[in-house]
């Protein structure tokens, strides 16, 4: 009876030869039966070899001894595999013949490894290698030759070394195939080196083909950036303009793997770091819709805040002032009580800052710097404090010091410590606290609240510039006292002293500043710009600092990095921005395969020059002279000065003209004036000559119109200006209801205004509109002769008043029939005393003359009478010479036409003259050629005294 099973090994070792079929084995492939020696039960029949495709098979030898033997059923290749691994299981004879009853051994695991025979040649990757080298370098690898054996066996496939066929080159290969040379190659001497390398395997077996080398040498190569330009023109309003449209990197060929470029833009010389609007504080508020309310800690020095006059004060480029604290100085802030209390900021409020700080060396541990510290009550005492340690910045907040703990805010800010100008705005909404710095916004990077803190005293204080040391002392400040300049030895104690400058140091109490208004107002305005992000090459990558003076570029591929600076740019968002110069950096570094060969990068160096902006031309258009009675200057509401102005804002700008056939092709440029809607920032009225008497004179100005339009109004005897930025249209509306008046009875007869506007905080200003005012006075003529003409007859504006009657006119008489011979003139009220009295002369030297003229016309009647008779006599009649005569002087009654606008000097000159004359003609009784000379005649030296003046010399003003 078949009893037991066949037994063989659990695991058999094998190697095949390549290109054979018998199969070593170990240990020998036995199989064992204890059925032995019976006849089929303790044979072993066969071996059974499990698995798919397996190209063996195994065959019996001996049944009695159960030896077998393990081939393959046609010649294996290593190249296809190395390795077989498969099952193989012996089977007995069963119990007969027949093979009933057959018994199987368990599965053993066979591994069959085939040997390699060296049967292939290496064969070179490329057939010819060429590479281009520069002059004068030692290389540690100029290129590397490849070869490759197709056999499967380490033994065989490895390639173990190259060498160098053509003699007397000066070059070696190594056992890698990297190919160096021996001494520095020089362009003047062989240009191309051509070479044979051939290759080995460990087998010792040659390369079939050869590979052929060829070296080309370079003269020496600069690695730089080419292509740019060192200054950069910027148009202001041109959007963004690239800085390097063209520029590519020259690596000489030196292959790298990283590059890294530094895009430097200082602005730290413009205004606070940057170009910012031009408009003052104030009006910047007002544009970008911050509500008022803040206080400011740190204003002009003056009687009612002299806290800041110890301080060192400078003045920045927009005329601010800039306070410096030199670590062993600080302002006492009073507190006061009311609705401007500088207390009670509770948990929600906004502080606003300008500081300039860098990190003053020193021996040991920096000490923090307080910019601002303060202890409120308010349904407790609450303290808070702002300082800078290093290049950080912390705000502490305590919001109870009787039970709360305290909690402190750090931000770590390359700007704490650059010693550039930045604007710090901190809203505090507790127990939430965001920091914007130039109108960038910051989250706390680390929140402590558990640190060992002393609290402060319980008292009401505000400090700028420094703190006080934790409760230990009582004493307070005398209510007088509200500035300090503390020193050593102060008795609150100080410390944590500020070394630095501030300004602009605002709290706005009970509500936020908005981010969109905190951006608009401290955001610069200009910087690095990259917006091509969709075109940006793989493994690119760009960074720009929160101040936009700094951009980043890192890469790997030279081609890419090109691409990607070619789109830096600069940006300046103001339409007038300020002209200058911005200095330009690149700095690159870049890192090569070979460290040994690897080149260096120059930085690159250039400025952006900001173009002189088209200035826009503020006109001030309107009626330049302006004439009404004194009456209508009397009114409440005076006269207008500019009743119809006309403000109108433009830009002239250079175009290019079309080309003219007739020029031969020339081109011309002109000018272009866009009309553009502006704002103005202030109007000032001035005097010409001397200034207003307010007893008798001054403008008008509703200053509730003004407030509700959030302008202010300073109106003095000198000047009146209107100050804040608004529309043009508000300007006119306003400018045009500014009055002038004058009191009753007040002898003032002309003004002249000048008027002129500006924009942006001065910088650009308006033409000088002049205003010129007569007050025309009223004067009542009581009677005058028939042939005397009326006053408008003899206005003439060739000639000019007196300067003590200019600007008077004369108002139209009446007859009186009770006076032929004689005439007075009643004058009104407005006409002055002295003006009077010099008249009331006049008219006494006029009647004077009207007697000499009666005295003469009966002087002559009877000396015509005295000669009729012998006439008659004579001639038988009437002589008709002294009748002629007499009827001469009838109907020409005399006519003495007066100016008496005249100086009280000329008349009393001219009306002795005249009567000195008259008195000696009619003594002598001459009958002069002169005696029939009326004041009609045209040959008259007086022709001109006869006018009356309507325009003023304008010689006298007032």
């Amino acid at each position: 009876a078949n009893k037991h099973k066949p037994w063989i090994e659990a695991e058999y070792q094998g190697i095949v030869m390549e290109n054979d079929n018998t199969v070593l084995l170990n240990p020998p492939l036995f199989a064992l039966d204890k059925d032995a020696p019976l006849r089929y039960a303790g044979e072993i029949c066969g071996f059974r070899i499990h698995g798919s495709g397996v190209p063996f098979e195994a065959v019996i030898l001996d049944k009695a001894t159960g030896e077998g033997l393990i081939r393959a059923k046609e010649p294996v290749d290593c190249e296809a595999h190395k390795e077989h691994t498969f099952t193989i299981q012996a089977y007995d004879c069963g119990e007969g013949p027949d093979g009933a009853n057959t018994k199987k051994s368990h599965k053993a695991t066979v591994h069959v490894r085939v040997n390699d025979v060296n049967e292939f040649a290496p064969v070179f990757v490329e057939k010819l290698y060429r590479v281009a080298v520069t002059e004068g370098k030692l290389y540690d690898r100029i290129l590397r030759v490849e070869a490759i054996d197709g056999d499967c066996s380490p033994q065989y496939s490895q390639i173990c070394y190259y060498e160098i066929l053509t003699p007397n080159i000066p070059f070696l290969i190594d056992n890698d195939g990297n190919i160096e040379n021996t001494e520095k190659l020089q362009y003047s001497g062989d240009r191309l080196y051509k070479f044979t390398v051939t290759a080995y395997d460990c087998g010792k077996k040659r390369a079939s083909d050869d590979a052929e080398v060829e070296i080309q040498v370079k003269p020496t190569c600069k690695p730089s950036w080419q292509g740019w330009n060192k200054r950069i023109e910027y148009a202001p309003g041109a959007g963004s303009l690239a800085l390097f449209p063209s520029i590519h990197l020259e690596t000489c060929d030196e292959p790298l793997w990283n590059i890294q470029a530094t895009v430097e833009l200082q602005t730290n010389h413009v205004a606070k770091g940057c170009d910012r609007d031009n408009y003052s504080e104030k009006s910047l508020r007002k544009l970008c819709g911050a509500a008022s309310g803040e206080i400011d800690l740190l204003p002009v020095p003056s009687p009612t805040a002299n806290w800041t006059a110890r301080l060192s004060v400078h003045y920045s480029q927009d005329s601010s002032l800039i306070y410096w604290f030199n670590g062993s100085q600080a302002a006492q802030v009073p507190v006061v009580n009311g609705p401007n209390a500088r207390q009670g900021l509770s948990d929600h409020f906004t502080l606003s800052v300008w500081m300039k700080h860098a990190v003053v060396p020193a021996k040991g541990r920096r000490e923090e710097e307080t910019g601002i510290c303060s202890t409120t009550q308010q349904d407790g005492y609450s303290h808070y404090s702002l300082a800078v340690h290093g290049c950080r910045i912390a705000f502490l907040y305590w919001p109870l010091l009787e039970s709360a703990r305290p909690v402190k805010f750090l931000w770590k800010l390359e700007q704490v410590c650059d010693d550039e100008w930045h604007h710090y705005a901190l809203n505090l909404e507790f127990p939430t606290v965001t920091l914007y710095v130039d109108g960038v916004s910051y989250d706390p990077a680390l929140i402590h609240d558990n640190g060992l803190i002393h609290p402060p005293r319980q008292e009401p204080s505000l400090m700028i510039g420094a703190c006080w040391t934790e409760e230990k002392t009582k004493e307070k400040i005398k209510g007088n006292e509200n500035s300090t300049d503390t020193v050593q030895g102060d008795p609150l104690s100080i410390h944590h002293y500020f070394h630095g400058y501030l300004a602009g140091f605002t709290v706005r109490p009970g509500s936020l500043e908005s981010r969109e208004v905190i951006e608009c107002l401290y955001a610069c305005r200009e910087g690095l710009d990259y917006s091509d992000f969709d075109s940006l090459g793989k493994g690119m990558k760009v960074h720009v600092n929160p101040s936009q003076s700094l951009l980043t570029l890192e890469g790997d591929d030279v081609e890419t990095f090109n691409h990607a600076i070619q789109h830096v740019a600069y940006m300046n968002s103001l339409r007038f921005a300020t002209p200058g110069v911005r200095p330009l950096r690149l700095s690159t570094t870049v890192k090569c395969f070979s460290e040994e060969s690897c080149v260096s990068i120059p930085d690159v160096e250039g400025y952006v020059v900001v173009l002189q902006p088209d200035a826009p031309q503020i006109l001030l258009n309107g009626n330049t002279h302006s004439a009404h009675p004194a009456s209508d200057f009397e009114a409440p509401g005076g006269v207008p000065l500019f009743p119809n102005l006309q403000i109108t804002c433009s830009i002239s700008h250079q175009v290019e003209a079309k080309k003219d056939e007739n020029w031969h092709g020339t081109v011309t440029d002109t000018r272009m004036s866009d009309e553009i809607v502006h704002n103005l920032d202030g109007c000032e009225i001035s005097l010409v000559g001397d200034d207003l008497d307010p007893e008798r004179e001054y403008l008008l100005l509703d200053r509730a119109l003004l407030q509700q339009q959030g302008l202010e109004l300073v109106n003095t005897s000198a000047y009146l200006t209107i100050t804040g930025v608004e529309s043009i249209a508000v300007y006119e509306e306003i400018l045009r209801q500014v009055s002038y008046h004058i009191n009753h009875g007040a002898a003032l007869y002309e003004r002249k205004f000048h008027l002129s506007c500006t924009e942006m905080n001065g910088r650009y200003s308006s033409n000088e509109f002049t205003v010129e005012v007569n007050v025309l006075h009223n004067v009542n003529r009581a009677a005058h002769p028939n042939h005397i003409l009326s006053s408008q007859q003899f206005i003439h504006r060739g000639h000019h008043l007196p300067a003590e009657l200019s600007g008077h006119s004369l108002a139209s008489t009446h007859n009186n029939p009770n006076s032929n011979h004689a005439f007075s003139f009643s004058f009104s009220k407005v006409v002055p005393s002295a003006a009077t009295v010099i008249i009331v002369v006049c008219v006494g030297f006029l009647a004077l003359m009207v007697v000499l003229g009666i005295l003469r016309i009966h002087s002559l009647h009877r000396r015509g009478v005295g000669q009729e008779v012998p006439g008659a006599a004579e001639g038988g009649h009437t002589s008709t010479g002294g009748k002629d005569s007499d009827m001469f002087w009838d109907d020409s009654a005399l006519t003495i036409i007066v100016n008496p606008m005249e100086s009280y000097q000329s008349c009393q000159e001219r009306a002795a003259e005249i009567a000195e004359g008259r008195a000696t003609e009619g003594m002598e009784d001459d009958d002069d050629s002169t005696d029939s000379e009326t004041p009609d005649s045209p040959d008259s030296n007086d022709m001109d005294d006869r006018h009356i003046i309507g325009k003023s010399d304008s010689s006298h003003r007032y």
